[in-house]
């Protein structure tokens, strides 16, 4: 297979000429885009379009079809599997549902990554354990198993497992599937706080518009019908200018009134995380 330039340093993330597929049903074919590093960027299209494929090609549990996936320069699909297995530890996913073990403890969910992958005593994982907690807004929630808490916390208990190797990027697959709305909302806020904080990459996939114009930075459009992309850009930007009348119509449930650039759905602009800290509830 013949490489590609190196991507420009700016990219944390490039995928160039990629092709999913599977045997001979192409899902999305000559896929070219970057994701710059530190910002929250949305692969977004209809149902059955290739999101969730997409990731797994991202985080390495498919390989392409045809094309390349660079990290920092790197060829994810080329690299020699002890640079590959690094790479992917650089990386947090929080799945769809959570994935918590039901039959741990929050405190051994996310000890377990630790104790895993670095040679950190237990004392030192426990106080780990505690802060990753605490950032989530759970601290005290140690020795809760997963079905004594919310929906909403098993997300952002999933969320600390997800961040206790400090990873460098985030990848989220539908975040706020099967929550209720203030619940998503506030995982959002979470999400944005984790990023600008910790300096992190976000890739999210999701159909969720809310979440998609208030946290997205940059996105994709994946289409269904030409399996390809078919927008890219900032969300609010795609909303008020997309040319293309399937982005438009996701972007705004339909309504392709004169107003439906000027207040996108869930975008009030309250923060529940300021820079000075934390506000989340216990609950929900």
């Amino acid at each position: 297979m013949a490489h590609l330039p190196t991507p420009p340093a700016a990219a944390h993330v490039r995928v160039s000429g990629l092709t999913m597929a599977y045997d001979r049903f192409v899902v999305q074919r000559d896929l070219d885009f970057a994701v710059r590093r530190g910002e929250i960027f949305i692969i977004m299209g209809g149902s059955g379009c290739g999101k969730s494929t997409l990731l797994r090609h991202l985080i390495g549990l498919k390989p392409p079809a045809r094309g390349h996936v660079w990290f920092d320069g790197i060829d994810l699909w080329e690299a020699p599997p002890a640079v590959r297995n690094g790479m992917l530890l650089k990386m947090g996913i929080l799945y769809q549902s959570g994935a918590l073990w039901s039959s741990m403890t929050l405190a051994e969910n996310i000890a377990l990554p630790l104790s895993a992958h670095t040679r950190l005593g237990r004392t030192e994982i426990a106080e780990l354990v505690s802060f990753k907690l605490a950032l989530v807004g759970l601290a005290g929630f140690e020795d809760f198993y997963p079905a004594e808490i919310s929906g909403g916390m098993q997300k952002r208990a999933a969320l600390a497992r997800a961040l206790a190797l400090d990873p460098e990027i985030l990848f989220f697959d539908e975040p706020s599937a099967g929550l209720d709305p203030i619940s998503a909302r506030r995982l959002d806020e979470l999400i944005q706080h984790v990023s600008e904080s910790l300096g992190s990459t976000a890739v999210i996939v999701t159909h969720d518009l809310p979440s998609i114009l208030n946290i997205g930075t940059d996105s994709v459009f994946l289409d269904t019908d030409s399996k390809t992309i078919i927008a890219r850009g900032a969300p609010r930007e795609l909303l008020a200018h997309a040319e293309h009348p399937t982005v438009r119509n996701f972007l705004s449930r339909g309504d392709t009134g004169p107003d439906r650039g000027q207040q996108p759905p869930g975008s009030a602009g309250e923060q529940t995380f300021p820079a000075s800290g934390m506000r989340i509830s216990g609950h929900g």
